[in-house]
This record gives structure tokens, C-alpha cells and sequence, in this order.
């Protein structure tokens, strides 16, 4: 019955997991129609505009027309973020945002046309997104944003709880994203920097000393970077680098030819050489369309610069000694004051990827080059780099990232030690035990959950899942410092003792519906509380099960699909967004489960949760399990009080389903409470003996081993 409840809320949750933008499907002819607005509605980023013009320039743009008096005027400018920058979200694709502003660069509007993030697929009302968004309206283009407090030329954004990394990404890609277009229609003006001033070295290099040095510079690409089956060569392995440099220049393309390029430039140019291997091309198709190698971009600071077919010329091999040969070559100027050598800047491969809907998305693969500082007069310059998202996130909570650190070494210190613990306690007296497991959840509770919002959720096991075949994504797992430290925590823990120390101790969730369980009993209804029978719950425990290794096949199959049916997962309703934000489906599941909690332990737990049972299979394997004697089979008593299940009729431990409370283990060594050592002490006891220690593994010691 429990089970059965459980199970037909959760399919009405599935079936409300929809979201109106997320994973929104647009037109295949977006991302190639010259008329983007016949696919789009740009009048809802510029409402004045009576009429848009196809995309111009590199990176694209429309240009939004009023007809004044007869006349039609410019008023504006419209585009797709995805026609700008990727800048991945914690799904690890962009956000596709439709943007508009006027001919001042001040932004009119941002509608979100796409997204694919799990905390937004139905944690957050459509409302807030909007609400967000709205921030952005009035500011500049170029404008940089910050979460909360802002400090210096920072304009503050109220936030999100729950979607922290997720709008760090979107702050980024409007900050950048304005700033390139505003800069392409003049409304930005580049700021030059100093220009390089190079050493007098020209020392010959071989190709291997050029790329220890950093000379050159390396940028690989797998197929499945790309959605593409594997062909055992990379789809990309490409090689680049700076020629202005005397050194770099006349060992890469020997001296005469080297001094024949220099003499082709105009003061301010600069040569940049590339060459690649793999089924891949960097150069693609853009030279015929209209003259623009849409495939490259050499970015430095917020600046973009990219090549038309004018700036390309041929490279026929390199003179190195130990260069390789590769398939595809070639020399591009960069004619752009703006850029110097002197600063670091990154190579840009912007590619297409096909997921399993064949759907396809663009996606940039970078590699930073700096010029070794020994070909520079006085060294590299000072450079002020902006902290990575995720570091960021790891900066703004020094004080909760070391209270939450300290809990999780605390709860692995006191759970290693608990054999003194267990041995201090009594049946009924187990103070010893139960504080810190008490403490522990409403630590959890309050402080984990409710205002951290730190719960681990089935969705990031499945990104783990994933992680061999999508590639490990640092950036993605440190986002959320203590989901990080948390993982950290369940890996070591689950390798030790399996789940339990986890789900029984720690999850927030588990510990909500624990202590719900506990208050009931104080509140008068234990009377009413009950535990399924055993043969009933030894059926019912596999549905977990079921439901985990389903989202997992349907992860393969597609991740949107997964991240709908988790859900399940009552989550996201408890901590993250609240009940009062979700729709009457969430709430009379959580209420549902909160009910049954009062009156049954851990009912969600111990039948519908995915994450438990995710983590409970190779729980299996873990090093350290709790004791048990050989009485243990026949004797049962420890197996009444199992809140969790766990024992079996032969007295085994079942590590899949043991939650680690320890109430078994301080039975254990309760000569009061266990039945073979209440046998052995009564007979002590009748026959005069003295009471003798108990050995580790739960025995009474002999007394001619007591000295």
C-alpha cells in the first residue's frame, strides 16, 4: 500500500516534469537561415521594430527597422546568443537566449528560448527565469554582473536559490555576448594594448622544444567530443602558434621564407600558423561562404577576432626538425590593433555536435597560448585574471565550506571510533550513540539541506555515470562546493562501510524523514506506527532498484528523458525551491511521504528512492562490515528492532539496505540485552564467577584469559 501510494504520485510527477523552455525544440533552419527572425519572434527582445534584416557580420546580428515617416531607420539590434558564444550551463549546454538592444548598446531585451538545466526543468517557476532575466534590461552592453554583492564596476543581480551555477553561466553569456556585438556594430570601441616588443633572440628550435616551451600550442578533439562515432584517429589534433616572434618564426618556416611574411605585413598585423591532423577540419566550409573561416577565433580578454578569406595563406610544410606532417595547414593574419602578442590569448574551434536526436549545437573547444616570457623585452606584463566560475563559488563560503568539511570529517571520525562508542551504550540507555546520530540529523537538516541546499540528488550519480563517455568536467563538479565535498565524503564512506553512513546519518532528506518518524512516536502515535512484513518488504525493497536502473537506461537513451523521471526524487520540492513554489503534484507527494513517515520509518528510502539504491548496489564491495555472532541466525533479537530491515532470517547483514544506525551493534555488546551474553552472564552470575570482559568479537573472555 505504502509503495503503491509512493509509486502513483511519482508518476503524476512525471507526467507535470515539463517545463516550457526546457529542452524547447527550435527550427533545424535556425542555425542556417540567413532570416532569422521568419524562425523567431525578435519583436519580444524589440517590440518598437516593425521589420529585421537578415544576419550580418561575424559574429551575426540582425538589424531591427522602423519605419518612420516613410523611412525605415535602424533602432536596434537582435541575436542569438548561440550565434555569439557557447558558454556551457551546469548541464553543460548554453542557454539559448535571444537578445535585443538599441542603437545606444543599452539592452531592451532577453528571452530564454532554450535550456536544458535540471534544477529549472520544473524546480523554478517559469516566472522567477523571467523575473531574472528582467535584471539585464536597461544595462549596457558589456555590462559585467555579479550574484549578490558586487563590488567595483560589478552591477549586483538577485539570484536564484538552487540555480547558482547555472546563472553564473547566464551572466556570463550576456556580459560577453553584448559586448561582441556592440564592438562588431561600432558601438564599442576596442582599447589597444601596448604592443609586443620581442628580445633579440634567435636561436634555432626543433618542433619538440617548441612545444615543451609553450611555443606552440596544442588543441585535441575526440569524436565524441562532437557526437561522433569513434574512428580511432581524433576528430581534431591541431597544432598553433605566433610567427611575429624572430625565434619562433624562422625555426617554424626557416629563415627566408619567414622574412618574406614579416615583409607582407602592415604594422599592427600578426601571424599566426595552423596545422592539424584527424577527420576533422578547422577550416571548414566558412571560406566559401562569404569569405569567413566560421570554424576559428582567436579570443583575448573579451575580444574576438576572427578571418575572411583575405587573411589566409597558404602553408606548405614547416621547417622544424621532428615537425610532423600534417593534412591540413595554413598562415592567417590577424589586422587588428586591438590584439597584442605581449597578453595571453586562446585558439577557438568552434564545432558542431550532434546528440542523440540528432539535434545539432555548437560547442567551443579553447587552448590558451602566452608567449614564453623570454621573447618579450622586460617579460610577460602583469596580467588580472577573473576567477573561474567554480572558483568563485569556492571564494564566496569560506566559513560554510569549513563547518561543512568539519561535519563530514567529524561523522567519518566518530563513525571509525564507534566500537567504544557501542560498548558504552545499553539497550536502554543509548545516549552514547544516538546524540551524535541525532546531532548529525538535524545538522543535516537545517543546515545541509534547508540552507545550503546541498542534497545530492540521482541526477549528478547519473553525470558520474556518464562521466567516462561526456568527459570529465572539473569545472562542472566543483560549481557547487559542497555537493563536491559531499560526494567526496559518500565515495570515501560507501568504499569503507557502504551507504549507510550517508543515507542513515547525513542525507538531509533521510534525516527529515527520520526524525518525523522519531517525533511521532513522542507525540502519542507509536501506537500507530508499523513496519511492513518482512516477507512483504523483502518484494518492495527491489522497487528502488527498479526505478534507478530505469533512469539510468533512460540516460542513455536521453538525458532530458532521465532528468524529467527523476522527479521521483522529493528533493528539489523539500529544499530547493520549497512547497509553497511547486504545483499541487509535488506537494501532495512530499506531503504524502512526510504523512507516512509519521507513522512508518524511512518509508521513501526503503522503497522509491534511486540515489539509495544507486549507492547501495556497490555497497556490496565496501571493506568493513558490522559483526555479527554465530548465534546471530537463530536468535533474531537484533533483526525485531531493525528499523531499516536489514537483517536477515540467518542473521546477515544485507549492506544494500543497512542504514547504519548501530542499534544491532550496541545490542551487540549488551550482556543485558543480547541473549547469548545474557545466557553466559546469568550463568556467571549463578555460579559465582565474576563478570568478565567482553572480547571484540562480541564473546564474554574466558577468566583464565583475564590477567
Amino acid at each position: 500500500m505504502i509503495a503503491r501510494l509512493l509509486g502513483l504520485a511519482a508518476l503524476v510527477l512525471m507526467a507535470c516534469a515539463q517545463a516550457s523552455s526546457y529542452e524547447a525544440p527550435l527550427p533545424h533552419e535556425l542555425s542556417t537561415d540567413a532570416d532569422m527572425c521568419r524562425w523567431l519572434d525578435c519583436r519580444s527582445v524589440m517590440p518598437e521594430a516593425d521589420a529585421f534584416s537578415p544576419r550580418k557580420g561575424q559574429p551575426r546580428y540582425v538589424e531591427a527597422w522602423r519605419t518612420v515617416n516613410g523611412e525605415r531607420k535602424t533602432i536596434g539590434y537582435v541575436y542569438l546568443s548561440t550565434d555569439v558564444a557557447d558558454i556551457p550551463a551546469y548541464s553543460g549546454k548554453p542557454v539559448v537566449t535571444l537578445v535585443g538592444m538599441d542603437r545606444a548598446g543599452t539592452i531592451r531585451g532577453v528571452r530564454i528560448l532554450k535550456h536544458s538545466e535540471p534544477i529549472l526543468l520544473v524546480g523554478i517557476p517559469e516566472q522567477k527565469l523571467v523575473d531574472f532575466v528582467r535584471q539585464y534590461l536597461g544595462h549596457p552592453a558589456g555590462t559585467r554582473f555579479e550574484l549578490g554583492k558586487a563590488d567595483g564596476d560589478y552591477v549586483p543581480m538577485d539570484a536564484i536559490s538552487g540555480a547558482t551555477v547555472t546563472l553564473i553561466a547566464q551572466n556570463q553569456l550576456i556580459s560577453r555576448t553584448s559586448y561582441e556585438i556592440a564592438k562588431q556594430v561600432g558601438i564599442i570601441k576596442p582599447q589597444p594594448k601596448p604592443q609586443a616588443v620581442f628580445t633579440t633572440d634567435t636561436t634555432t628550435r626543433s618542433w619538440e622544444q617548441l612545444v615543451d616551451e609553450g611555443s606552440v600550442g596544442h588543441l585535441k578533439v575526440s569524436p565524441g567530443d562532437v557526437g561522433e562515432a569513434d574512428s580511432g584517429q581524433p576528430y581534431l589534433d591541431l597544432y598553433f602558434g605566433y610567427l611575429n616572434t624572430p625565434a619562433i618564426g624562422k625555426s617554424l618556416l626557416g629563415t627566408p621564407a619567414w622574412e618574406a611574411l614579416m615583409a607582407t605585413l602592415k604594422p599592427g598585423e600578426h601571424a599566426l600558423f595552423v596545422v592539424s591532423n584527424g577527420s576533422g577540419s578547422f577550416k571548414g566550409s566558412g571560406f566559401v561562404r562569404g569569405g569567413i573561416y566560421d570554424r576559428i577565433q582567436v579570443k583575448q580578454d573579451r575580444d574576438s577576432y576572427t578571418f575572411r578569406d583575405s587573411d589566409y595563406m597558404n602553408l606548405y610544410s614547416l621547417k622544424a626538425a621532428g615537425a610532423p606532417s600534417f593534412r591540413e595547414s595554413g598562415i592567417f593574419i590577424l589586422r587588428d590593433h586591438s590584439f597584442s602578442a605581449a597578453w595571453p590569448w586562446a585558439f577557438n574551434f568552434l564545432g558542431n555536435r550532434r546528440d542523440a536526436n540528432n539535434e545539432k549545437t555548437f560547442v567551443n573547444f579553447e587552448s590558451e597560448y602566452w608567449l614564453p616570457a623570454h621573447y618579450l623585452q622586460g617579460g610577460r606584463p602583469a596580467v588580472e585574471r577573473p576567477d573561474a566560475p567554480w572558483l568563485k563559488a569556492w571564494k564566496g563560503k569560506p566559513v560554510e565550506i569549513a563547518v561543512f568539511a568539519a561535519l563530514l570529517l567529524f561523522t567519518l571520525g566518530f563513525y571509525a571510533l564507534r566500537d567504544r562508542w557501542e560498548r558504552r551504550s545499553r539497550r536502554s540507555d543509548k545516549r552514547w550513540i544516538s546524540w551524535p546520530k541525532t546531532t548529525m540529523w538535524v545538522i543535516s537538516i537545517g543546515f545541509i539541506g534547508f540552507w545550503q541546499m546541498a542534497q545530492p540528488s540521482v541526477t549528478q550519480l547519473l553525470t558520474l555515470i556518464h562521466a567516462p563517455f561526456d568527459g570529465w568536467r572539473w569545472g562542472l563538479f566543483l560549481s557547487d562546493p559542497l555537493i563536491f565535498l559531499f560526494w567526496i565524503f559518500i565515495a570515501i564512506s560507501l568504499l569503507l562501510w557502504g551507504r549507510g553512513l550517508f543515507c542513515g546519518w547525513l542525507c538531509p532528506f533521510g534525516s527529515l524523514s527520520e526524525l518525523l518518524y522519531k517525533v511521532g512516536g513522542r507525540l502519542g502515535l507509536a501506537r500507530w506506527q508499523f513496519k511492513l512484513p518482512k516477507p512483504l518488504h523483502d518484494k518492495l525493497k527491489w522497487l528502488k532498484y527498479a526505478v534507478f536502473i530505469g533512469l539510468v537506461a533512460a540516460s542513455f537513451h536521453s538525458m532530458v528523458l532521465a532528468e524529467q523521471l527523476a522527479e521521483i526524487e522529493p528533493f528539489k520540492t523539500t529544499f530547493l525551491v520549497g512547497i509553497w513554489n511547486r504545483s499541487w503534484p509535488f506537494v501532495l507527494f512530499v506531503t504524502t511521504i512526510f504523512g507516512l513517515s509519521l507513522f512508518t520509518e524511512r518509508p521513501y528510502c526503503k522503497y522509491l528512492c534511486p540515489l539509495g539504491a544507486g549507492l547501495g548496489l556497490p555497497s556490496r564491495l565496501r571493506l568493513n562490515g558490522l559483526k555479527r555472532k554465530a548465534e546471530c541466525g537463530p536468535c533474531k533479537a537484533c533483526a525485531v528492532g531493525c528499523g531499516s530491515q536489514a537483517i536477515a532470517a540467518d542473521g546477515r547483514i544485507d549492506p544494500m539496505e543497512c542504514l547504519l544506525c548501530l542499534d544491532c551493534m550496541v545490542m551487540y555488546y549488551d550482556d543485558h540485552a543480547c541473549p547469548p551474553l545474557a545466557r553466559e552472564r546469568k550463568r556467571r552470575e549463578r555460579d559465582g564467577l565474576p563478570a568478565t570482559p567482553i572480547g571484540k568479537d562480541g564473546y564474554f573472555i574466558p577468566i583464565k584469559e583475564v590477567h
